[in-house]
């Protein structure tokens, strides 16, 4: 509730004018310090926590319920109320509360309604993760989620005792990260919404989630939900990347860790597809951890050149298939001739040996890591192992 409270209050800090949340029912949620003119209206409402049946009635007949966007409604001097703009919160065409403003002395300008409209959403989803927290106030799921990601074990215990999460149960990591989009605050707000959704229809996961700047994170218990449906959700094109399930919920950031460099691989090696999960990524597991400036000496001219890209290629496949001329020659549709003068180019240019295992090897996991810092993208690749 202090999210939607501190919401509240620098929206009306910006409009300079007071303003009411209600939820669906019309029962007061927040509202900000109530300067200037106010009716008999707002302040009964403020001191009961809800508005009395004949205002309500009165305010239905109007049209709020089944307003898809902001609208002003009549006084009603006989009931003692003033015209108000109304801003219907809705989340997901589920109409979830109303933002209220006094339009008097002086009437809300066009700019200010709009620029309640654009806040409507955010309220909208802190009101949906609200009635989802179970046990736990939305902002404290919030607190919690992220102190389990950190490591943090009385995290674990808290969700758990407020039943968040069951004890006995198993818990897996997702993260989805946009592909091409920037980080900003509405990627978020969409981001945040499409996992409310989710969450929605993942009762039985006992879900949680929490959205990063750059990314989302779903834990779940036992195994990770179909990646289908996360990709689904997400209002953007995502990679998801899914950790090892960890046998209790206090050691979910293990799992974190997995599933957030998993998505960052599949990110980087568009070959792996748009999802990647941990335990499959091979040899990339390791290469994460190393730094990109560490590659074969002999590769660095290959890589700053793109007419050398076709020879790249033909080394990392044959490389891939264990030095199998004849593997890679039927991969490529290379005749074996033109496979070996390719081979014999590249050892001359990188002043390397394929005949030499340890060169091999150096080689093989140089193209590897060139392809997660994004300085070599094969233009078709048949294997990304």
């Amino acid at each position: 509730m202090a999210d939607l409270q501190r919401t509240v209050d620098e929206l009306a800090a910006r409009l300079g004018r007071p303003l009411l949340l209600e939820d669906r029912v019309q029962r007061v949620v927040a509202y900000s310090e109530q300067s200037g003119v106010m009716d008999d209206i707002r302040r009964d409402s403020i001191l009961r926590r809800h508005t009395s049946p004949e205002v309500r009635q009165w305010l239905r007949a109007t049209g709020v319920h089944e307003a898809a966007a902001p609208l002003r409604t009549p006084g009603a001097p006989h009931l003692g109320l003033l015209p108000r703009v109304c801003v219907p919160v809705r989340h997901a065409d589920g109409l979830l509360g109303f933002l209220w403003f006094i339009d008097a002395e002086p009437a809300m300008s066009d700019g200010h309604v709009a620029e309640a409209a654009a806040a409507a959403p955010a309220i909208a989803l802190a009101l949906f993760h609200e009635s989802l927290a179970t046990g736990l106030a939305s902002h404290r799921e919030l607190e919690a989620v992220t102190g389990l990601l950190l490591g943090e074990r009385d995290a674990a215990t808290q969700l758990i005792e407020a039943g968040a999460f069951p004890q006995a149960q198993p818990v897996t990591v997702q993260v989805a990260r946009p592909c091409a989009a920037e980080p900003d605050e509405t990627l978020r707000l969409g981001l945040e919404q499409g996992l409310l959704t989710l969450r929605r229809r993942l009762g039985g996961h006992h879900p949680l989630h929490l959205v990063r700047f750059d990314h989302a994170v779903l834990l779940t218990a036992g195994p990770p939900v179909s990646p289908d449906e996360l990709h689904a959700a997400m209002p953007v094109p995502v990679v998801v990347g899914i950790g090892r399930s960890r046998p209790v919920l206090a050691e979910a950031a293990e799992s974190y860790r997995e599933a957030r460099h998993a998505a960052e691989v599949t990110a980087r090696v568009p070959g792996l597809g748009r999802t990647a999960e941990w335990a499959k990524l091979g040899v990339y597991r390791m290469l994460t951890h190393l730094p990109d400036q560490e590659l074969h000496p002999g590769l660095e001219g290959l890589l700053a050149d793109a007419q050398y890209l076709p020879l790249l290629e033909t080394l990392e496949t044959y490389l891939d298939l264990a030095g199998s001329a004849v593997a890679t020659s039927r991969v490529l549709r290379l005749h074996r001739t033109s496979l070996y003068y390719r081979l014999q180019r590249v050892e001359k240019l990188a002043r390397t040996d394929l005949k030499d295992g340890g060169e091999r090897l150096a080689l093989h996991l140089s193209l590897k890591m060139a392809r997660l810092s994004g300085r070599y993208s094969p233009r078709d690749s048949h294997n990304s192992s």
